[in-house]
């Protein structure tokens, strides 16, 4: 009788594993995630009077994340359809048959239902609730109702991807302030110019799927027009903060530049419809928010 080595027995189970482990974490969407957790981390020490504690930031961004990856995971397991038809996400675990749907569903509500846990406990009750909202508001409202019968399904739906510095400034105090209800502001109107340039990219694979984006319904001019509108509104927000005396100089230069180069983008957008440019600015619209909370984050704790 023959032995074999244990290394030829157990060749390829480790990879394995780990591509599945790698299917499970890109249910919850965590570069999505990492961005939206960023403007929760500046929020918590803004709303703070002292740095809050490692354990406090810890327990807030595990939260975060918890609630953000487990409606991303039930987002995946409602959407499997519309993403098997999209070149963008035909790839994705589902659609391409490498998990199972029920087994997103089931990460989705364990994650949603662990991070309430987690913020409720770990934080304060008002950031769990704040969270949930987000969570069913996501699931629900976005990606039940509004994605495949309204246009307006990323100015509404965006409201859930707002949420997140309310959720980072009510782990520390316990209350939302009007500072709090800006940083949630400016989220949500930069929302619409971020997902309507992907939908610009992605606009025929959207047409054949059947989902009314912008593009899809009112046409790519339009869209461009809408964009210009809301990166002015973006833009207008994010100078308050210097302007009320909660930031300083350095926060005000930097959300000017920030802004003077959103608004140039867009407006290039609007009269160059090229897709390269429509890629320039897609990107940009993830580098500004992360800059621009970035610089909050050094500005305040340079005031402090």
């Amino acid at each position: 009788m023959r032995i074999e080595p244990i290394d030829s027995v157990d060749v390829g189970l480790w990879p394995a594993t780990v591509a599945v482990w790698r299917d499970y974490i890109s249910l919850t969407k965590p570069r999505v995630a990492a961005l939206l957790l960023l403007t929760a981390l500046v929020a918590m020490f803004m709303a703070a009077d002292e740095s809050p504690s490692l354990l406090r930031v810890g327990l807030t961004m595990l939260g975060g994340y918890l609630a953000a990856g487990g409606a991303g995971a039930i987002n995946c397991y409602l959407d499997r359809d519309l993403d098997g038809q999209m070149e963008r996400t035909s790839q994705r675990a589902i659609p391409a048959g490498r998990l199972k749907p029920t087994h997103a569903l089931s990460l989705g509500l364990g994650l949603g239902v662990l991070s309430g846990l987690v913020l409720w406990f770990g934080t304060h009750p008002l950031a769990a609730i704040l969270a949930l909202l987000a969570f069913l508001h996501y699931v629900l409202v976005y990606t039940l109702w509004l994605k495949r019968r309204s246009s307006h399904n990323v100015t509404i739906g965006g409201l859930a991807g707002a949420v997140p510095p309310l959720v980072g400034w009510a782990a520390v105090s316990g209350t939302l302030t009007p500072v709090a209800f800006l940083l949630f502001a400016i989220v949500f109107f930069w929302t619409p110019p971020h997902f309507w340039a992907l939908a610009l990219m992605r606009r025929k694979e959207y047409a054949r799927a059947g989902v009314p984006m912008l593009p899809v319904v009112r046409g790519e001019d339009v869209t461009r027009r809408q964009i210009v509108i809301y990166v002015v509104l973006t833009v207008l927000l994010s100078v308050l903060p210097m302007l009320t005396g909660t930031l300083g100089v350095f926060y005000g230069v930097a959300a000017a530049l920030l802004g003077g180069s959103f608004l140039y983008l867009a407006v290039r957008l609007l009269n160059h419809a090229e897709a390269p440019m429509t890629r320039r600015f897609y990107f940009f619209t993830l580098l500004y928010l992360a800059l621009l909370f970035l610089a909050m984050w050094v500005d305040y704790g340079a005031v402090k």
